[in-house]
């Protein structure tokens, strides 16, 4: 009789590693997404505060079933920000790793770690389709990035947003002009209405029009279409530009709040408050730049700053989705979450099958063996 026995096959195993850019306080996974992938049979290493700027003890991570310790020679390694290259010293050959790579971006990281052996998943690079929103971390992140700016521009501000009625008088509500309606665009529009803003939106691509009055606001024609591929604005010709800039110097100087979100992939961003536009603007008010990280929408932005030009209070804060680690984590990690199962086989090894239009999209490195 045949006494052998079969020896059991390891768990694949995710990292989730402690981030160490400046700012950065989210996690990529958070107790309740590891709870679930460890139910699919994936063991989950967590290093220890990975999750402390989140407000999320390492206590909770071992509650949830992880264990704490080393998480970079994980079989997957999850993070937020594009790593060092430090940290790719780090990953073993053969590894994945999944996170914002901004690949994109001339001073990717995208070479290092084919070097080191690394297949890479770009969050950025997942095609914006009906099957991958649950997926889509640009859109999750863009979502708090588009409240916070109102927060932040409300909090700027030297006016009310509501309409008061008081014994003192009436106030009249603060005029909104969100520039750019892609996801934080169309937040920061509802999120200004639901203060009592009076929101206007544009954006270079007028089949937004619809959806920016789904959320209240009005929308502002400058006669300009610039649709582009995948959702996004195509670069405008010049004389596009031209026109388009003089036309925003006039709309601009009538409202109390700017708020721009208007990002080009791979370029600077586009500038769209001339420094004539602020100067047009009363005192007093407020432009909120989300764009800052590549340059910025406002030609007076100074990126990670806030200052005061001809009277008008220019923002620029970058990462704002880390400013709300709490909340931004748990939708990020979701996003992974749904990655993360569409790697996995029916026995629930890590087999990503990049036939799938998602993962081929999302795959910025991969082993030559396994192409």
């Amino acid at each position: 009789m045949d006494t052998s026995k079969s020896t059991p096959q390891a768990r694949p195993t995710v990292g989730v590693v402690r981030e160490t850019n400046d700012g950065e306080r989210r996690v990529a996974l958070v107790p309740k997404v590891v709870t679930t992938l460890i139910g699919k049979g994936l063991e989950v290493i967590v290093e220890p505060g990975a999750g402390l700027g989140a407000l999320i003890p390492d206590e909770l991570y071992k509650e949830a079933g992880a264990t704490i310790g080393d998480p970079w020679s994980a079989d997957l390694v999850v993070k937020v920000a594009p790593p060092s290259d430090a940290e790719i010293a780090k990953l073993k050959s053969g590894s994945t790793l999944i996170g914002f790579l901004a690949p994109r971006n001339a001073d990717n990281k995208i070479a290092a770690l084919k070097a080191a052996g690394v297949q890479a998943l770009a969050v950025e690079a997942i095609p914006r389709i009906s099957r991958a929103q649950v997926m889509d971390a640009l859109s999750s992140q863009a979502n708090v990035a588009g409240y916070k700016a109102v927060v932040v521009a409300a909090s700027e501000s030297t006016r009310y947003f509501p309409m008061l009625t008081t014994a003192a008088g009436t106030v009249k509500p603060a005029t909104v002009l969100v520039l750019g309606v892609g996801v934080a665009g169309l937040q920061a529009l509802a999120t200004a209405k639901r203060l009592g803003g009076r929101t206007t939106g544009y954006d270079v691509r007028p089949e937004v029009a619809d959806q920016v009055r789904s959320v209240g606001a009005q929308w502002l024609d400058l006669g300009i279409d610039a649709a582009g591929e995948g959702g996004y604005a195509r670069e405008l010709t010049d004389d596009e530009r031209a026109q388009q800039q003089q036309a925003l110097e006039n709309a601009i100087k009538g409202f109390d709040v700017v708020i721009t979100t208007a990002l080009v992939p791979g370029r600077p961003a586009p500038r769209l408050v001339t420094a004539a536009a602020v100067e047009g603007m009363k005192p007093g008010s407020v432009v909120v730049d989300l764009a800052g990280e590549t340059g910025g929408n406002c030609e007076l932005t100074e990126p990670g700053q806030t200052v005061v030009k001809h009277g008008v209070t220019i923002c620029s804060p970058l990462n704002l989705p880390a400013t709300m680690p709490e909340h931004a984590s748990e939708l990020y990690s979701k996003n992974l979450q749904a990655v993360i199962e569409l790697m996995l086989d029916d026995n629930g090894a890590l087999a990503p099958d990049f036939g799938d239009e998602i993962l081929a999209a999302a795959c910025v490195t991969r082993e030559e063996a396994s192409a």
